[in-house]
Parts: C-alpha cells; sequence; structure tokens
C-alpha cells in the first residue's frame, strides 16, 4: 500500500505542493507572532500602523499569512516591535 511509512514532507513533495505549504505555514508563524507581539506591547493596529507610517488596512495585510507581504516589510513591522526577524538556510 502506497503512503505507509512515508512523512508529511514527502507526501507533500510527491503530491508538488511542498514548497507552497512551507511558505504558507511560516508566514502564518510569523503573522501570529507579530499579532502576540501587538497584544502583549497593548498595541492597537491604528497604533502600529501610525508607527509604520501606513493604513490599518495595510497592518491587517500583515498579520494575513495569504497576503503577499514582502520580507522587509515584515522585517519592519518586527524592528518597530523591539524584535529581528530571522530566517535561516539549512
Amino acid at each position: 500500500m502506497k503512503g505507509i511509512g512515508q512523512n508529511f514532507d514527502d507526501f507533500l513533495i510527491e503530491q508538488g505542493i511542498y514548497d507552497e505549504v512551507k511558505e504558507r505555514a511560516t508566514k502564518k508563524i510569523i503573522a501570529l507572532q507579530l499579532a502576540e507581539e501587538l497584544k502583549a506591547q497593548k498595541l492597537s493596529k491604528s497604533q502600529m500602523a501610525k508607527k509604520m507610517g501606513t493604513s490599518r488596512a495595510a497592518i491587517d495585510n500583515i498579520l494575513d499569512p495569504s497576503y503577499n507581504t514582502s520580507l522587509g516589510t515584515l522585517e519592519r513591522c518586527a524592528g518597530l516591535l523591539g524584535k529581528r526577524l530571522s530566517i535561516t538556510l539549512r
């Protein structure tokens, strides 16, 4: 029976969707961490938008993992929260 003993990464690769799934998962993790940091610092999306010189809608997009937010924007957002975005190539 095909698939027995197969790990999930192998399955995603076989289906041709590994990169897409990994990218979406990474964006979701970053978005959740940014949202948690906003909450921890008691900052509203409107306040964050003001800090970034942008709109509240733009902050909604940054926190939406399905939106195509650039790494530069994510880094800037993290920096304004006193955090650093770290991406590792393994």
